[in-house]
C-alpha cells in the first residue's frame, strides 16, 4: 500500500514526535553511552534507540516498506530507492545532543522510486516541528512557510557544516572563506536537518554542505515547498534520484541561489 501525501506527513509527524520525545527522557536520565563510527562520527545509545523506535513504528504501519535509516546504512547498491521508501535521521545533530545544546532533530521522509513525497523534521528541545507534501506546501506547526528574500549575497546568513573526517575539511574551509568574504555571515550550528528546514523558514538564507540522504531528504521538501531553490554542485559518489542527491547540496532563497552557486562552484572570486 502507498499512502497519500496526508497520511504519509501525519505519520511521519507522528513517529518522529515519538521519537524525539523518547531522545528528551534518555537525555533526562544522565550520561550516555558514545562510541565512534567508521572511526571518526560519534554515535550514542540514544541514536540506536530512537532508530530502534522509528523502525518498529514504521514496519508495523507498513510492513512491505522499505526503511532506510542512518544506524542502518549498509552502502549503495542499485534498487535501494526503488519503490516506497522511509528515510530516516533517527537523530541529526549527536555532537550537539551528547553536549546538551538544543540544536538536534529527528527527520523522516516518505519517498516512491526516489521522489520524496512527505516529511517531517522534528526539533523537540526547540519546540518545533516542520512539516511538507509534496505539492501541498510546508509548515512549522500550524504556520505555513514562505523563504526569504535578500537581495543580494551581501544581506544572506548562510548556514554550512564540516566533514566528520577531518582529513576531507580543506574543501569545508575554502567553502567558508568564500562565504564570510561574499554574504553577511555565516552560521555553523550542527543539525543540517534543521538548518534546511530554516531556509524555507526564512531564518537562514541559505545552507551548503555535503550531507547524506537522510540528512536532507525531508528538511530539502520542507525548504523548496516553501519556495527555495536547491541544487547539488558535486559529482554523486553513487547514483541518487535528483530529489536525494546530497554532494555539495545546496539550498537556497532564490533571489541569491544564482549568485551562491557560482560563487561556491568557484565561478566567480
Amino acid at each position: 500500500m502507498i499512502p497519500s501525501g496526508g497520511e504519509a506527513v501525519a505519520v511521519a509527524r507522528q513517529v518522529a514526535a515519538e521519537a524525539g520525545e523518547l531522545l528528551q527522557r534518555i537525555r533526562a536520565e544522565g550520561p550516555l553511552s558514545t562510541s565512534l563510527k567508521n572511526g571518526h562520527e560519534l554515535v550514542t545509545s540514544a541514536d540506536l534507540r530512537s532508530d530502534e523506535l522509528i523502525r518498529r513504528s514504521l514496519a508495523t504501519r507498513y510492513p512491505e516498506h522499505r526503511i532506510v535509516t542512518e544506524e542502518t546504512w549498509d552502502g549503495w547498491h542499485p534498487g535501494l530507492f526503488d519503490g516506497p521508501v522511509w528515510i530516516a535521521d533517527p537523530l541529526d545533530g549527536t555532537v550537539n545532543y551528547a553536549h546538551g545544546h538544543p540544536y538536534w532533530s529527528v527527520s523522516l521522509a516518505f519517498a516512491v522510486d526516489g521522489e520524496v513525497r512527505a516529511g517531517a523534521v522534528c526539533g523537540p528541545a526547540m519546540g518545533q516541528m516542520f512539516t511538507a507534501v509534496r505539492g501541498g506546501g510546508a509548515w512549522l506547526g500550524d504556520q505555513p512557510l514562505r523563504v526569504g528574500a535578500p537581495a543580494s549575497l551581501a544581506e544572506a546568513l548562510v548556514g554550512t557544516g564540516f566533514p566528520h573526517d577531518r582529513s576531507e575539511v580543506g574543501g569545508a574551509v575554502e567553502r567558508i572563506r568564500r562565504l564570510v568574504t561574499h554574504c553577511r555571515d555565516v552560521r555553523r550550528m550542527g543539525s543540517p536537518a534543521l538548518d534546511i528546514c530554516w531556509v524555507g523558514a526564512g531564518m537562514l538564507d541559505a545552507h551548503c554542505e555535503s550531507l547524506a540522504p537522510w540528512d536532507l531528504a525531508a528538511a530539502a521538501l520542507v525548504a523548496t515547498e516553501a519556495g527555495a531553490s536547491r541544487t547539488a554542485i558535486e559529482p554523486q559518489p553513487f547514483p541518487l534520484p535528483p530529489d536525494l542527491a546530497c554532494a555539495g547540496f545546496l539550498v537556497a532563497a532564490p533571489t541569491i541561489f544564482g549568485g551562491l552557486t557560482a560563487l561556491l562552484s568557484g565561478q566567480r572570486p
